[in-house]
C-alpha cells in the first residue's frame, strides 16, 4: 500500500477560503468524559492514601511492580552511571545542549528576571522583589517515547532561576503495560529505562526522580506523599492523562500550561530549497497524528514543488504513517496574494514553531506578533530549536501564543511588590487612600492612613 501524504491546498483567493481555512484548524481541547472522570478518582485516591496508591496505579499502568517508593527513586549515582553509560558522541551533544539552553535563559534571566526599585521625590520606595519557586516538579514522558531534550528545557531554566529542589517524575512502564499501548498483561519489578533521559538528569541536575508517570505522578507532585515531596508549580508535557492532572491541580500548584498538539507553520517566499522545508513540515507531523504542519507562499509554482518534494521524500521516513495521516488530516499548503497577506494569517493562527523562510527575514519579522518562536531565515530549521539553539522548546499551542510566552526562568519565579513609604510621602498617599477609601465606605481603610498624616482628611 503506497502512503500519501496530501495537505489540503488553499488560495485566499477562493471564495470559500474562510470557511475552509476555519475547518483545517478547528481543533478540540476537550478532553474524553471517562479519561476526566478518571483523572478524578486517581487525585482523590492518591490524595487519600499516597504512596500506596501511586504504587498501586504504578503496577496497574505500567505493569511496574514495586514493594515500596524507595524501589522507584533513581538516585544521583543511577544518573551518573548512565551519563558514563551512553556514547561520547551522546554525552558531548547533552553537554552542548545544556551549555546554549544555560546561556540563553541566564541572558533571560538578567533582562527580565531581576529584582528592581526607585524612590520618588518624596523618598518612598517602591519596587519589585523576585525570588525562585522553593521546589518545582517536571515530568518527563516515558511511555511510547522519551524526551532527553524536554528534561533539559525544563530543568535549566529551573536551576538558573535558583530552585532549590527540582523533581522529576518519569514513567518507566515495562513492555505490554498499559502505558506502552499494551493489554496490561506484561508485569515486572523492573520497567525499562531510558538511559539518555536519565544522562539529561545527570547533566541538567535534577534533584530527586521517581519512576513514575501517569496522573498518579501529577497527583503526587501536587499533593505530596510519603515519600515524594510536596511541589510549588509543575511542567512539562504528558499524554491525556496527565493533561487533565494538571488542569485539575491548578490552584493547589502552579502548571506552566496545557499543550496540544504540534505545530508549525511556514512563511515561505520560494526562495528556499523545497525539500528543506518538506522536512520542516514533516518534523512536526512525524509527532503525532494530530499535529500541524502548514505551509504559506504567494507563489503556486513553489508549493507544487514542495508537495513534490513530500511524496519524494515520505517513502524514507521511518514515521512515513504518522506523518502521512498528519499532513492529509491537518496539514495545508496555502496560496496567498503576498507575503504580507501571509504574514497576516500567520498572527491569525498564532502558531507554536513559526519559520521565515526567505532570504530577507527581517523584512517580515516585524510584521509578526503571534507565536510560540519564530525562526529567522533559511537555515534556521525548527529542529534546531527543539535540541539545542538555546530558547526554550516549551511553547504555546492552539494559538494560545495570542497571550502566553514559552517557558522560562520567568516561570519559576515569583514576584513581590516592594513599598517602603516615608513619612513625606505618607502625607501625599495617606490624603489620596482615605479619600478614596472613605468613598468605598470603608472606613478602617481611610483611618489607618489618616494617622500617619498630620492633618487629617475628615475629623474624627
Amino acid at each position: 500500500m503506497t502512503l500519501v501524504a496530501a495537505p489540503v491546498r488553499l488560495s485566499t483567493a477562493a471564495a470559500t477560503f474562510e470557511a475552509d481555512f476555519a475547518a483545517r484548524l478547528h481543533w478540540s481541547a476537550d478532553t474524553d468524559a471517562a479519561i476526566e472522570q478518571r483523572v478524578a478518582d486517581i487525585l482523590a485516591d492518591v490524595q487519600k492514601r499516597g504512596d500506596a496508591a501511586v504504587l498501586e496505579y504504578t503496577a496497574r499502568f505500567d505493569g511496574l511492580s514495586a514493594p515500596d517508593m524507595a524501589a522507584l527513586e533513581l538516585t544521583q549515582a543511577d544518573f551518573k552511571a548512565a551519563f558514563d553509560a551512553i556514547p561520547q558522541a551522546q554525552r558531548d551533544a547533552l553537554q552542548a545542549a545544556a551549555k546554549r539552553v544555560r546561556s540563553y535563559h541566564e541572558a533571560q534571566k538578567k533582562a527580565s528576571g531581576e529584582s528592581w526599585s526607585y524612590r520618588d521625590e518624596d523618598g518612598t520606595l517602591l519596587g519589585q522583589k523576585v525570588t525562585p519557586l522553593d521546589r518545582v516538579g517536571i515530568y518527563v514522558p516515558g511511555g511510547k517515547a522519551a524526551y532527553p531534550s524536554s528534561l533539559l528545557m525544563n530543568a535549566i531554566p529551573a536551576h538558573v532561576a535558583g530552585v532549590q529542589e527540582i523533581i522529576m517524575v518519569v514513567p518507566t512502564p515495562v513492555r505490554g503495560s498499559v502505558a506502552t499501548g499494551g493489554t496490561g498483561e506484561g508485569t515486572s519489578t523492573k520497567g525499562e529505562r531510558n538511559e539518555l533521559v536519565l544522562a539529561a538528569a545527570y547533566v541538567a541536575g535534577v534533584t530527586r526522580a521517581f519512576t513514575i508517570g501517569g496522573a498518579q505522578a501529577v497527583a503526587a507532585l501536587a499533593y505530596g506523599t510519603e515519600t515524594v515531596p510536596k511541589v510549588d508549580k509543575i511542567t512539562g508535557p504528558g499524554n491525556a492523562y496527565v493533561a487533565s492532572a494538571k488542569k485539575r491541580v491548578f490552584g493547589t500548584v502552579g502548571i506552566d500550561m496545557i499543550a496540544g498538539p504540534s505545530e508549525i507553520l511556514v512563511l515561505a517566499d520560494g526562495t528556499t530549497p523545497p525539500d528543506w522545508v518538506a522536512m520542516d513540515l514533516f518534523s512536526q507531523a512525524e509527532h503525532d497524528e494530530l499535529a500541524q504542519s502548514i505551509l504559506l507562499c504567494p507563489d503556486a509554482a513553489y508549493l507544487d514543488a514542495v508537495q513534490r518534494e513530500i511524496d519524494r521524500l515520505l517513502p524514507t521516513m521511518p514515521r512515513a504513517e504518522i506523518i502521512a495521516k498528519s499532513l492529509t488530516g491537518r496539514g495545508a499548503l496555502i496560496l496567498t496574494k503576498d507575503m504580507e497577506e501571509a504574514c497576516a494569517i500567520s498572527n491569525r493562527i498564532a502558531p507554536e514553531h513559526l519559520e521565515v523562510s526567505s532570504t530577507d527575514p527581517h523584512r517580515w519579522e516585524p510584521l509578526l506578533r503571534h507565536a510560540g518562536a519564530i525562526f529567522l531565515g533559511a537555515y534556521t530549521s525548527e529542529s534546531l530549536g527543539d535540541y539545542c539553539a538555546g530558547p526554550n522548546h516549551v511553547l504555546p499551542t492552539s494559538g494560545t501564543a495570542r497571550f502566553s510566552s514559552p517557558l522560562g526562568v520567568y516561570d519559576f519565579q515569583k514576584r513581590s511588590s516592594l513599598i517602603e513609604v516615608s513619612e513625606a510621602g505618607a502625607q501625599v498617599l495617606g490624603t489620596i487612600a482615605a479619600e478614596l477609601a472613605y468613598g468605598e465606605g470603608l472606613q478602617a481603610h481611610a483611618q489607618a492612613a489618616e494617622m500617619r498624616l498630620t492633618t487629617p482628611v475628615k475629623p474624627r
